[in-house]
């Protein structure tokens, strides 16, 4: 099939070259040869009279013309994969799928096991791959990488769909036997203490970061690391403090030497969402793994 004299055939080879910017590693995602995959480039080439992929040292680079090629052929691509992966119905007892679902730690920790749970109770034959957040989650949706997104819901464009799953307030851990223990935690103290910041390894700031210099408190950080569920560790035997969030703090309480205070200054709760292509709304599987993770987030839900 030809549009515009361009042989439809090659756009799933121009997707995955603009992806994989190698015509040996495209060749083996599509299952072709070297040397098809080098006669799709230079057909490409003729067609778009332009390199497209121009040779860099030891690697290849796009081209100015390829790099506005990406998105729109990616959009394109995603609504043929949904056209036509899509079934018109899901048995979770009898079909077998893959579902790849990116999140932070703090969710993995706090609602991964309800929900592998609940997965191998109603669904023996699918697969989860939970794969961890990185600095812009959503291009995953975009490019097809992740069926579905739990991140915190200021991450994702606001034109995109979504759905608030739960929201958590956040909290000062400390040990219950360190000096902060009893309280109160003022913002005087909760600035003077030595604190366990979360830095994720994407560059961005933390949730709690951010919070923290909005109120207007530079933190006394003596420890930085890239996991929220490895705070209570760092913590519990110190006098050090950490602002996080409640469904990992009365994790931490109730596995005893911990105790948490309210914030000593105004923080909006920590909005969690879960986000999918919205080409992928009415896909029978996503609407059921919808609903599983929703029920999941509300089985988790710490008791206050």
């Amino acid at each position: 099939m030809r549009f515009n004299k361009l042989d439809m055939n090659l756009l799933a080879a121009l997707d995955v070259l603009l992806k994989t910017r190698s015509v040996t590693r495209a060749s083996e995602e599509m299952f072709i040869t070297q040397s098809a995959m080098s006669n799709a480039l230079g057909r490409l080439r003729i067609f778009f009279d332009d390199p497209l992929l121009v040779q860099v040292g030891r690697g290849m680079e796009l081209s100015p013309l390829a790099e506005t090629l990406r998105e729109p052929v990616r959009e394109i691509m995603m609504r043929v994969e949904s056209a036509t992966r899509i079934r018109p119905v899901f048995d979770p007892l009898t079909d077998a799928r893959t579902f790849n679902i990116v999140l932070s730690d703090y969710s993995l920790a706090t609602l991964g096991g309800e929900l592998s749970r609940r997965v191998a109770e109603q669904a023996p034959n699918i697969r989860l791959n939970l794969r961890p957040q990185h600095a812009d989650p959503s291009k995953l949706l975009d490019r097809g990488e992740a069926d579905m997104l739990i991140v915190p819901d200021y991450l994702g464009p606001i034109d995109q769909d979504h759905e608030i799953i739960f929201e958590d307030e956040m909290v000062v851990l400390v040990d219950a036997h360190g000096p902060h223990a009893e309280g109160p935690m003022t913002p005087e103290c909760f600035a003077a203490a030595p604190q366990v910041l979360m830095e994720p390894l994407s560059g961005q700031k933390s949730y709690s970061e951010v919070a923290i210099r909005e109120a207007g408190i530079e933190p006394n950080t003596v420890l930085w690391c890239y996991l929220f569920s490895a705070i209570p560790e760092l913590i519990r035997g110190t006098d050090r403090i950490a602002l996080i969030q409640r469904r990992l703090a009365q994790v931490a309480v109730e596995r005893g030497g911990m105790r948490m205070h309210p914030a000593p200054f105004d923080v909006a709760s920590l909005k969690q969402s879960m986000r999918w292509h919205k080409h992928r709304t009415r896909d029978p599987g996503l609407i059921w793994l919808r609903a599983l993770v929703r029920d999941a987030a509300g089985a988790s839900e710490p008791e206050v």
